[in-house]
C-alpha cells in the first residue's frame, strides 16, 4: 500500500491531463518518482469521483485497462479520442507525458 501522498500527486497530475489527451500509469508513477509503481497508479484509481478524468489513464501499450471499458471509451470519444475496441487509436499523437509538462 502505498502513502497518501503517493495518491494525491497521483490525482492531481490526472486532473492536469488535458482533454483529448492520455497518459498511461507508468508515466505517472515515473513523474511522482516511483517508476517500477505503474500498478499503485491504477490501486490509486479504484475509488474517484465521477467527473474525475479517469478515463484519460490507460497502460503503456494504449489499452484501456479498466474494468468501466465502455464508460471510458464514451468520454474518450467524446474529447475526439478515437478507441478501437480497447485500445486507443493513434496512441503516440495523443499522449501526453507528464515529464515533459511538469
Amino acid at each position: 500500500m502505498m502513502d497518501p501522498q503517493f495518491n494525491k500527486q497521483v490525482f492531481e497530475i490526472i486532473q492536469l491531463i488535458p482533454k483529448g489527451k492520455v497518459t498511461s500509469y507508468g508515466a505517472i508513477a515515473k513523474a511522482v518518482g516511483y517508476p517500477n509503481h505503474s500498478r499503485h497508479v491504477g490501486n490509486a484509481l479504484r475509488d474517484y469521483s465521477e467527473n474525475f478524468p479517469a478515463h484519460r489513464v490507460c497502460n503503456s501499450s494504449g489499452h484501456i485497462t479498466a474494468g468501466c471499458l465502455e464508460a471510458f471509451t464514451e468520454k474518450l470519444e467524446k474529447e475526439g479520442i478515437s478507441v478501437e475496441g480497447n485500445k486507443i487509436k493513434d496512441f503516440k499523437k495523443v499522449f501526453w507525458n507528464p515529464l515533459d509538462e511538469l
